[in-house]
């Protein structure tokens, strides 16, 4: 493939496709932050159709680039908070929002003109598209000519040597000057002291070379040229373990990534097929069966742990951070599946969500819930429970209730499944496309069903989260003061009726299944820590939330593990501040098919008796050995912009699970190689309920002076686990992609002799 060619694929795009040419050109839009910071910009589609190139229209050199695939989505007219706000200004047909990916903010635009404006939405959405149907190929020859053009600084479409010198150090590899020379001169075949078109892509395939690989192919290739079938099949038998059809599924693996098509005539594969199918989703540490939806999903709601965001609104800190619906829209397409509102008397008439007694900006209820209808089920059809944290006067509670029907309408649950007094919380499989609010209610289910009551305002006890802030500060006990509530606003609530926890005793003999107690985390955890056993038995019939402590006002997290542990549904987590505790609950919902619902194991969902702080008496009780071979890494991006600088890369691999899983072990240090880092070096763990453990892979930067840098992350549920030699695939600290970034191991479960 030559230079030219690398670039060709991109033009097929480009040719007969007007936007994309018009992108190319560039055009000059206004740049929106907020109804006063209005300013132009010279937005312009680069060659490689895979990078936007922008500057301001003053004079100077100074210019941004983002890539096409950190964009998730493109929202045509006044789709953001921002572009409401100049409505009146600008018109919706020159108006479009860029979402990215992660936590970075919304790219709003307006366009010169309606036309201009349809041209980079519909180019855009191509793009895209384009990029998402992509194979593994076309991805690896795009990233090469990403590489080309960043070392190409005279745009001569030849590299010579410092060039070269230059590149490798933005590849992150740190290579000697003899070394460097000796595979610029094998790759400079015409011996012109430069490398073009071929002679890029030799150099290229030299330089990446995986002399792991290698070696596994040679150890079951018995001519180390290519794999014979029966040794395709010995090896995904032996080392992969997949002894289910292993003939049909080797001859699938040649077909599927084998780009010789002679060796596929051969029924054989090539290093180049077996690196592909490595690389690939099947060849990748998580099991695909478990990525569609392959879980039961006709139990009760309580049988499931839920995906769940804490004060939703907030986009930054709790104390004079930001609201906005786009916490909303983001917490959505990641998976949750319970969102949280805050909710207080507005102006004219209209409640407003923001996090009260503080300086955190304020949004509208109404607009709350127009998101709510447009995004609850894109993602997932199971369905949303809205949380709601009442400070409201009756008269705005009646208009919070107008709103959640004739916003929600049919998507709003206002009576039982059946119409009857329910015997067992309803499956996710019977509420799909359902709305369920969760909060204050006058009286019971059971009065409801049997015929409404007169009353048009009741009593109920306040217990909001600020009371319980004293609970965790001070310790201080006061007498919960009772508040309003009007019967438009409980007659939204059905399933999740609040009520305040007093014990695990009372709890059996007087509580409903429909009723749900809220825990801040340090009283849930204290309840783990005196009655785990008994905690485990309630949740088994109803449901239980936990929230992070008041005092977290950096929106931090605290560990969800602890509380998966005892099988509390919804544990409520800061959806907007990234780290290891997000990591933990990315990777529990990254199975079944990403619904926000995972079905918890059976010993938390029955009468047996299991406490997470001796899980040794657990009928079954079985434990495993995992051994993980840290092989090596590939393509880790640089952590630090200083100039020169290399990483020095370890692998840090933690188990997350009962008191008695918790563990983590880690690699030494890589000196200066984060291009193809290799340790085979072997971590061995001894997992007592697999059930419920997750496996965190992390990759730092070794630093002797401070704290290591962190370079990417990949975290699953223990069940999920391919065994054999996999890739995993390493994410941002968004939970983003950073492909190619990766490690290759070797893994291993067995029985515990």
């Amino acid at each position: 493939m030559t230079s030219k060619g690398m670039a060709s694929s991109s033009n097929l795009r480009i040719q007969g496709d007007e936007n994309l040419q018009s992108m190319l050109l560039g055009t000059v839009m206004r740049k929106i932050k907020s109804r006063t910071w209005k300013k132009q910009r010279y937005f312009k589609l680069q060659e490689d159709c895979m990078t936007i190139w922008y500057k301001s229209k003053k004079t100077g050199n100074s210019h941004s680039t983002f890539s096409v695939g950190d964009v998730e989505a493109v929202r045509e007219g006044h789709q953001s908070e921002v572009l409401q706000s100049i409505a009146e200004e600008f018109p919706p047909d020159r108006c479009f929002t860029l979402v990215f990916r992660g936590r970075r903010g919304n790219l709003d635009l307006v366009a010169d003109s309606p036309e201009e404006a349809k041209t980079w939405i519909q180019g855009m959405r191509k793009l895209i598209e384009n990029l998402e149907n992509m194979g593994q190929r076309e991805k690896l020859d795009q990233w090469i000519c990403d590489w080309f053009k960043k070392a190409d600084k005279n745009n001569d479409g030849r590299m010579n040597f410092k060039e070269v010198r230059d590149l490798l150090k933005m590849m992150n590899v740190d290579m000697n000057e003899h070394h460097a020379l000796h595979l610029f001169q094998m790759a400079d075949k015409s011996q012109s002291g430069t490398l073009e078109d071929d002679e890029f892509v030799l150099f290229y395939k030299m330089l990446t070379q995986r002399e792991d690989v290698l070696r596994l192919f040679q150890e079951f290739s018995g001519d180390g040229q290519k794999l014979s079938l029966l040794e395709l099949v010995e090896f995904v038998r032996e080392e992969q373990l997949q002894c289910e059809q292993s003939r049909q599924h080797a001859l699938l693996l040649i077909d599927r990534y084998e780009p010789s098509d002679t060796a596929k005539k051969l029924h054989a594969m090539t290093i180049d097929g077996f690196l592909m199918y490595l690389s690939s989703p099947e060849g990748s540490i998580f099991n695909p069966r478990h990525q569609g939806l392959y879980q039961d999903m006709r139990q009760p709601l309580s049988h499931y742990v839920i995906s769940s965001s804490h004060n939703t609104y907030l986009i930054e800190d709790q104390l004079r951070g930001q609201s906005s619906v786009e916490g909303y829209i983001r917490a959505l397409k990641r998976g949750c599946r319970c969102v949280e509102v805050d909710c207080w008397d507005g102006p004219s008439g209209e409640p407003i969500v923001y996090h009260g007694h503080t300086l955190t900006s304020k949004i509208f209820f109404k607009d709350v819930i127009l998101v709510l209808s447009n995004y609850a089920f894109k993602v997932s059809e199971y369905p949303v429970i809205l949380s709601i944290e009442n400070h409201c006067s009756v008269e705005q509670q009646r208009v919070m209730a107008h709103h959640l029907n004739s916003i929600l309408g049919d998507m709003l649950l206002k009576t039982t499944v059946d119409g009857k007094i329910p015997s067992r919380l309803p499956s996710p499989e019977e509420l799909k496309g359902k709305v369920l609010v969760k909060g204050k209610k006058i009286g019971s289910l059971e009065e409801c069903v049997n015929g409404p009551g007169e009353e048009h305002v009741g009593e109920v006890s306040d217990e909001d989260e600020a009371a319980d802030i004293d609970d965790d500060s001070t310790r201080r006990k006061a007498k919960k003061p009772s508040q309003q509530l009007s019967k438009e606003l409980s007659d939204c609530v059905v399933y999740c009726k609040s009520v305040h926890f007093s014990s695990f005793k009372h709890a059996r003999t007087h509580s409903k299944l429909y009723e749900i107690s809220s825990f801040t985390e340090s009283k849930a955890r204290k309840h783990i820590k005196e009655s785990g056993a008994e905690f485990v038995q309630h949740n088994t019939r109803q449901l239980t939330r936990v929230y992070p402590s008041g005092m977290r006002t950096d929106s931090s997290n605290y560990n969800p593990q602890d509380m998966w542990n005892v099988g509390c549904q919804i544990v409520a987590l800061n959806f907007q501040t990234a780290g290891m505790e997000m990591d933990l609950n990315d990777g529990l919902f990254s199975q079944n098919c990403r619904c926000g619902y995972v079905l918890k194991p059976k010993f938390l969902r029955g009468w047996e008796r299991f406490d997470p702080e001796n899980p040794r008496g657990l009928e079954g009780y079985m434990p495993l050995r995992l051994s993980i071979q840290i092989i090596s890494g590939q393509q880790l991006p640089k952590v630090n912009i200083k100039e020169g600088s290399i990483i020095d890369p370890l692998v840090r691999v933690e188990i997350h699970g009962v008191p008695m899983d918790q563990a983590k072990q880690e690699t030494k240090y890589i000196d200066n190689n984060g291009f193809n880092p290799v340790w085979y070096e072997t971590l061995q763990f001894t997992v007592h309920v697999p059930e419920l453990a997750l496996v965190r892979f992390v990759v730092e930067d070794y630093d002797k002076t401070s704290k290591n840098d962190f370079v990417g992350q990949y975290t699953l549920p223990f069940m999920s686990i391919q065994q054999g030699y996999r890739h995993i695939h390493l994410l941002s600290r968004d939970g983003t992609s950073i492909s190619p970034a990766s490690l290759f191991v070797h893994i291993r479960i067995t029985d515990l002799a």
